[in-house]
C-alpha cells in the first residue's frame, strides 16, 4: 500500500502526510481550498479538486478532519469517499470523532467490501512533526496489522485497542485524562503566582516528582509565558470533551473533572478564545482573580 489519499491537512495533518511521504509512499491529496495547501504540492503531495479524484486507485484513503459533522460529510456525501473509493481499499479515519460513527462507518464498509479502521491520534502538533504520534486503531485486527507500516510511518506508540469504535472510545479517555491534567496545572500556576512563587524554580521543583506530567512539561512553560499559539486549539478540545460527556452519559456516568473543565473552556470560547492553544486554560484563572 503505497498509494495513499490524504483528506485533511491541517495543524496535524499536514505533518502526518509529510512524515508518509518521507517513509516512501504516495500521496494524493484533496483540499477545499487549494491555497492552503500550495505548500505541500511543492513538496511533491498530488492534488486533486475533488474527493472522488483523490481516492481513486488509492490503497488506502486517511483523514484527519475537524468535527464529526465533516467526517460524515468526507464519507457519506455525494461523491464522497464510501462512493468513490475502490473495493479493497483501507480507510482510516484518524479525526477525534464519535464512536458511534466510527461503527457505521465500519458497518457501510463493509458492505461495500472496503476495510475500516479508526484511529485516532494523541501527540499534538510536535508529535505529528517528529513522528512521534500514539495512535489508538479501532477495527478488524488483521485491517490494523495490514495497516502497520502506514501508521509506523506517522507514529512511534501504535496500538490496537479492538473493534470498531474502540479507537474513538480510547481517545475520550486520553482526552479526560488531559482535561483534569491541564486544570491541574492551570490552577497550581494559579495558586504559585498569587503566593509569589519564582514559577520557573517551581516548575523546575515539581516536575521529576509525582506531579510532573507532559501537560506540565509541554503547557507549563507557554502559560507562563502567555503563548497561547495553538498546537491544538480551544474549539477542538471542547468538541472532545462534549463528545466524551455524551459517551459517558450514555454509560450512566457523571464525571464531574470533565464537566468542569468542559465548562471552563466553553466561557473561554464565548470570550473569543476559541482559535487558542489548550494552553491558554490559564487565562479562566487570571479572569477568576480579576473578579475579586
Amino acid at each position: 500500500m503505497k498509494k495513499i489519499a490524504f483528506i485533511g491537512l491541517g495543524i496535524m495533518g499536514k505533518s502526518m502526510a509529510r512524515n508518509l511521504m518521507k517513509n516512501g509512499f504516495e500521496l494524493h491529496i484533496y483540499a477545499r481550498s487549494k491555497g492552503k495547501v500550495e505548500d505541500v504540492i511543492a513538496e511533491g503531495m498530488q492534488y486533486h479538486d475533488s474527493i472522488a479524484h483523490c481516492v481513486k486507485d488509492c490503497s488506502a484513503v486517511i483523514t484527519i478532519v475537524g468535527y464529526p459533522s465533516d467526517v460524515e460529510e468526507v464519507y457519506f456525501g455525494d461523491g464522497g469517499i464510501l462512493d468513490s473509493a475502490a473495493s479493497g481499499t483501507y480507510l482510516i479515519d484518524m479525526t477525534t470523532s464519535s464512536p458511534k460513527l466510527a461503527k457505521r462507518i465500519a458497518m457501510a464498509a463493509e458492505k461495500r467490501g472496503m476495510h475500516s479502521l479508526d484511529a485516532p491520534v494523541t501527540g499534538g502538533d510536535v508529535g505529528a512533526e517528529n513522528g512521534t504520534l500514539s495512535i489508538l486503531v479501532g477495527g478488524e485486527k488483521t485491517d490494523y496489522e495490514a495497516c502497520l507500516p502506514i501508521f509506523q510511518a506517522m507514529g512511534s506508540n501504535i496500538n490496537y485497542e479492538g473493534e470498531a469504535g474502540f479507537g474513538q472510545h480510547t481517545k475520550m479517555a486520553n482526552q479526560i485524562m488531559i482535561a483534569g491534567t491541564i486544570s491541574g496545572v492551570s490552577e497550581a500556576l494559579s495558586y504559585a503566582r498569587a503566593k509569589g512563587l519564582d514559577i520557573q524554580t517551581l516548575l523546575r521543583s515539581v516536575a521529576t516528582g509525582a506531579a510532573g506530567s507532559r501537560q506540565l512539561d509541554l503547557m507549563g512553560l507557554k502559560m507562563v509565558n502567555e503563548d497561547y499559539a495553538p498546537g491544538f486549539y480551544i474549539k477542538h478540545f471542547i468538541k472532545d470533551m462534549k463528545l466524551a460527556d455524551e459517551e459517558a452519559e450514555d454509560s450512566a456516568l457523571h464525571l464531574e473533572v470533565l464537566k468542569q473543565a468542559l465548562s471552563n473552556y466553553q466561557e473561554l470560547e464565548t470570550e473569543g478564545f476559541a482559535d487558542l492553544g489548550t494552553q491558554a486554560l490559564i487565562r479562566h484563572y487570571e479572569g477568576e482573580r480579576g473578579k475579586e
